[in-house]
């Protein structure tokens, strides 16, 4: 029933009406505190793990990269562990020049060197230009009949100074001349470059045997 006071009477109504409201407002206000320290709690707990992500990384990279060590070897030379791998540009000079060569195309193969050339073969070591160099390989692979090259490796380097850049070259050499006979050599190409073209060539052979021809 309602009470007889009007005034009374609309204060408990009012009252009866606003406490639901009022307690849901304070809820939301306390739900949004808790989001607001979860996603705090959350933030905090990335960047902690992204700091001990780091620390193990730098840490993983210190032992992965060890300092060089000095080595005491049984020889000495001026300049020990000199070498960085090269351009691949090189490779491909030393490699075309070779290819022509095998070709029987001499004047293709001349454009791959400098315009003056050491050539060290055995028993034979002398300084050239592009026209003499181009005459001795024309006669040369004009007394073979037919040429194979058999590529075993090859690896382009350049000194720590950047002074100096190579090609090597492993390769077998099978051939027949124009008397019909065959036989093979086994060469290792000490090729250094210069802008790009070859100005030294220094070749170590030995014959292999007839089995491997």
């Amino acid at each position: 029933m309602l009470s007889c006071n009007p005034s009374a009477s609309r204060e408990k109504i009012l009252l009866s009406i606003g406490t639901p409201f009022i307690h849901h407002f304070k809820t939301k206000i306390i739900m949004k505190k808790l989001t607001v320290l979860l996603f705090t709690t959350m933030a905090f707990a990335s960047c902690n793990n992204g700091a001990t992500e780091t620390k193990e990384t730098m840490k993983d990279s210190t032992v992965l990269a060890p300092a060089a060590v000095a080595m005491n070897y049984p020889y000495t030379i001026d300049h020990p562990d000199n070498w960085e791998m090269g351009s691949t540009d090189n490779t491909m000079a030393a490699l075309s020049g070779l290819k022509a060569y095998e070709n029987g195309n001499v004047a293709e193969c001349a454009k791959y060197f400098g315009d003056s050339v050491r050539l060290q073969f055995d028993g034979f070591d002398t300084k050239v230009s592009n026209d003499t160099l181009k005459a001795m390989f024309t006669k040369t692979r004009a007394s073979i009949k037919s040429m194979e090259i058999k590529m075993d490796d090859w690896e382009s380097v350049i000194s720590k100074d950047k002074t100096a850049e190579y090609v090597s070259l492993w390769y077998k050499e099978i051939w027949e001349d124009n008397k019909g006979k065959k036989d093979s050599l086994e060469h290792m190409d000490d090729i250094r470059m210069k802008n790009g073209k070859i100005i030294s060539l220094n070749e170590k052979s030995r014959k292999l045997p007839a089995k491997a021809m």
